[in-house]
């Protein structure tokens, strides 16, 4: 495959490393010293649901294992495109135990071969003036952009522009902004 991919130019897509989130903690920090945004304790995953069993048993064991440890139960929500939102909720100083459980959702289902349905995954943040931005996960792209809303259906580019350049060192961002989904109500925003 790669011989003809070569020939007619085409690219392997990137591959999602999962373990990304992991510089979500040490890319708060900067946010907070940079931008004055800190972490709202609310975390999310969007997956296209599929049919059939083995998908249902699978969302049901993610579902199991987030709230298996006590804590506030996991929220499960659809949006207007029939995408499939996981809510997680943490107090704000615990940003790495939520980022773990962001974490175990995506690999969970990638293990369970729903790999291909995750779209992303946001980890939200807010400053002093109460604006809030999410951190966006691609799974397909392996990278993060930030997403300002400012309102039902405005984004605050100019915020995103500032956030990216605060977090180039600290996150692998995604280069193409045509790929800077808006993703207008999700949960946590």
């Amino acid at each position: 495959m790669k011989f003809f991919g070569a020939v007619f130019g085409r690219k392997q897509p990137p591959q999602a490393n999962l373990d990304n989130l992991f510089a979500v903690p040490a890319a708060a920090i900067t946010l907070e010293v940079t931008a004055g945004f800190k972490p709202t304790g609310l975390a999310s995953v969007c997956y296209r649901q599929a049919e059939g069993g083995a998908f249902a048993s699978a969302q049901a064991d993610v579902q199991e294992l987030l709230d298996a440890d006590g804590g506030p139960k996991v929220e499960r929500s659809t949006d207007d495109f029939d995408f499939t939102w996981l809510l997680c909720q943490r107090d704000p100083a615990e940003l790495s135990e939520l980022v773990t459980e962001i974490h175990a959702v995506n690999s969970s289902l990638e293990h369970a071969g729903f790999g291909p349905s995750l779209l992303c995954s946001l980890v939200s943040f807010s400053d002093a003036a109460s604006r809030r931005i999410g951190l966006v996960y691609l799974y397909k792209q392996g990278t993060f952009y930030p997403f300002a809303p400012t309102g039902k259906t405005q984004r605050d580019n100019a915020l995103e522009l500032q956030i990216r350049a605060a977090l180039a060192d600290d996150l692998r961002i995604e280069p193409e902004l045509g790929r800077w989904m808006a993703v207008w109500g999700a949960p946590g925003l």
